[in-house]
């Protein structure tokens, strides 16, 4: 395919018979939700393997639940050639929401702000080292001297934990946790947890920055489900229910901005700098209009 077309996505699997495919976690989503889907027969599939974005558990939940279709992890760079953990198939539903474990020839750790690595459980940055591993990057040594350690290790950029098995977590990326009152706010969680709201089909989180409080807070771009308006009432409905689903620190204090679509690159990243200049702009409008 070309380009990335739910229907004849669906249409290949169903006429070719398809047991094993790639996606991203925009993909997964739409097979979970959108009704075309139901016109097709992807029973075939075996398993599905999903990548270039955090895929949360309440995603690969919905998936199976509605069609019954299983989907695992895998995690990597193109700094790293390209995969370094992939989740075992026998454990997809174990350890959902991990990427799974690391290939061989590596080691990692998650580290801390200050370069310590931090026990299974306790969050960090994954570093990554082994034969795998990039030399640096064409023509910019300063860029290389801040990813690459004197040892070799690789510094991804990506937040998350790994737990007492050796399965690996990733949340979110270092660039993008929302700086609350001194708390991180991994905004991929918040998506995770919205996602499952009957009224969304999907959703963006980002910071933006209070200046009557001086910190970063959380803010929803949601992409209403069909005929659900986009109204100050749907918005408390949303902020109220995710106020009972996560800790006090990542409530939606910044509230909600209903939008057509949500806006990600090829590969299913959310471009969140786009939803940032929506913030600058409609913040810029609100002092023009004092």
């Amino acid at each position: 395919m070309a380009k990335f077309e739910l229907e004849r996505f669906c249409a290949i699997i169903q006429d070719f018979k398809i047991t094993y495919s790639y996606a991203v976690p925009p993909v997964v989503l739409q097979l979970a939700k959108n009704p075309i889907v139901d016109k097709y027969d992807l029973s075939s599939i075996k398993m599905m393997n999903s990548g270039a974005a955090p895929l949360t558990h309440e995603i690969v939940d919905a998936l199976y639940t509605s069609r019954k279709l299983k989907v695992k992890q895998g995690y990597g760079l193109s700094e790293t050639s390209p995969t370094t953990h992939t989740q075992p198939w026998e454990d997809w539903q174990k350890t959902v929401g991990s990427v799974g474990r690391l290939l061989p020839n590596q080691t990692a750790m998650y580290m801390s702000p200050e370069g310590n690595e931090v026990p299974a459980g306790q969050t960090g940055e994954l570093w990554v080292k082994g034969p795998n591993v990039f030399l640096g990057y064409l023509n910019n040594p300063e860029g290389t001297k801040h990813a690459l350690t004197e040892d070799g290790y690789f510094k991804t950029g990506d937040v998350g934990h790994q737990d007492k098995d050796g399965n690996f977590y990733i949340t979110d990326r270092v660039k993008e946790l929302i700086k609350y009152k001194g708390f991180q706010v991994p905004p991929a969680e918040l998506e995770g947890v919205l996602l499952a709201h009957p009224h969304i089909d999907d959703v963006a989180v980002i910071g933006v920055y209070n200046k009557a409080q001086a910190t970063e807070i959380p803010r929803a771009y949601v992409v209403p489900k069909k005929g659900v308006p986009g109204t100050p009432e749907t918005e408390k409905i949303i902020v109220d229910w995710l106020a009972t689903k996560v800790a006090h620190h990542k409530r939606l204090r910044g509230g909600v901005r209903f939008i057509d679509e949500v806006p990600k690159t090829a590969s299913g990243k959310i471009l969140r700098r786009v939803l940032k200049q929506h913030a600058d702009a409609e913040e810029k409008a609100s002092k023009a209009k004092l």
